[in-house]
């Protein structure tokens, strides 16, 4: 099969296809023949080897897959079965590749309505947000919710996490994205190029940050007594979680992890009408490079995604 692999770290021009014996998958796992990518900011860093959560290289980077299995060593999915989902997270999945062996708990079938590109979009987002709101912020009708970054991978599909849950969404964006914001939802929009939040908003019951640094910090200021902040990228500050604690708040980090209960959740969602997944650039599997580096940019609207 092939494969993209590194063998250093470094930029973009890192990454290379190569020829890679195909995965044989255990007991309780599926082979899945692999359709779509989905690329997440985090694998450009571990890429650039700015954290070792998969050691040193060789390695091969990728959660997010979408596809059709192979072959099955488990009753609860078949050959022929079109699956998405985000395997073995954080541990290497392996899955810039064309075939990704995972275990069928840390997969659903995918929905037709949804292509194997927007599905390959939706796990890691998806599961942040959900997890972030419905597990740990317990978000129900008429909670105050503020999304940090509304228009971003999380962000969009927290907006619409939030709303089928009956929230009233306050979302930052750039100008240039408050009609995305408002399509998917969100009941106020905050241009932070233009405002500081925390001038313009209080009483804030739950706070769903993807940015971490001073935007998590200042989160503080507009959380109501008892309010929550669900971080997926401050969860180590322990000066910052000391401060929440001393001004009686909360304060939880989140670390995504393969939740199939959490994924029957999404594609509900999208059975009903209420989630979609934004895809704004889809590369094919020779052009990673291209992909990462359009990552790397910053300021994307919703996903990137890499089709097989």
């Amino acid at each position: 099969m092939r494969a993209i692999t590194q063998h250093t770290l470094g930029g973009p021009e890192v990454l290379t296809l190569a020829e890679a014996p195909a995965p044989r998958p255990l007991p309780t796992e599926v082979l899945v023949r692999v359709e779509a990518i989905g690329l997440n900011p985090l694998e450009p860093r571990l890429r650039a080897g700015e954290f070792p959560l998969l050691g040193r290289p060789p390695f091969i980077l990728g959660w997010d897959i979408s596809g059709v299995v192979e072959t099955a060593q488990t009753w609860r999915l078949r050959p022929g079965d079109e699956v998405f989902g985000m395997p073995l997270f954080p541990r290497a999945a392996n899955a810039y590749a064309e075939f990704v062996a995972a275990p069928a708990l840390h997969l659903v079938r995918k929905p037709a309505s949804l292509s194997h590109v927007e599905a390959a979009a939706l796990p890691i987002v998806g599961l942040t947000a959900w997890q972030g709101l419905v597990d740990l912020g317990g978000v129900r009708e008429g909670t105050r919710v503020l999304i940090h970054a509304g228009g971003g991978g999380v962000g969009h599909v927290a907006i619409q996490i939030a709303k089928s849950l009956g929230a009233h969404v306050i979302t930052t964006a750039s100008e240039s994205k408050r009609e995305f914001v408002e399509e998917l939802g969100a009941d106020e929009v905050i241009d932070y190029t233009a405002v500081d939040f925390t001038e313009v908003v209080s009483d804030i019951e739950v706070v769903l940050d993807t940015l971490g640094g001073d935007t998590a910090a200042r989160s503080l200021e507009v959380l109501r007594p008892g309010g929550h902040l669900v971080t997926a990228v401050a969860d180590e500050d322990t000066e910052l979680i000391a401060k929440f604690e001393a001004a009686g708040k909360h304060f939880s980090g989140i670390a995504v992890d393969p939740d199939p209960v959490a994924l029957r959740g999404l594609v509900d969602l999208v059975e009903q009408g209420k989630l979609r997944v934004h895809v704004q650039a889809t590369f094919p599997f020779e052009q990673i490079a291209d992909a990462h580096r359009l990552i790397e940019s910053g300021h994307l609207q919703g996903k990137v995604v890499l089709t097989v």
